[in-house]
């Protein structure tokens, strides 16, 4: 964690995380889980192919990466563009 300088990690109480996690930086509860839950469900509706059955699909893996980053540029460090 320390190579990305993550500053807290959300999570909802599960045993495995209390091992793993500095308590300073562990934060419990919905309330912090689920903006995050809804930007990963928001990111599964706008890319279709990260949905499970779907008839859009990435032919190569570079593609897939390319499209996927190209959204999180887009929608996460532009929002005025989106």
């Amino acid at each position: 964690m320390a190579l990305f300088n993550i500053r807290f990690v959300t999570t909802d109480n599960g045993g495995s995380y209390a091992r793993e996690v500095a308590p300073e930086k562990h934060l419990i509860g919905k309330i912090f889980t689920q903006r995050i839950e809804r930007h990963n469900l928001n990111l599964r509706i706008h890319i279709k192919r990260l949905a499970r059955r779907t008839i859009c699909y990435s032919r190569s893996m570079e593609i897939h990466e390319k499209l996927i980053g190209a959204y999180i540029e887009k929608h996460h460090y532009n929002p005025l563009e989106s």
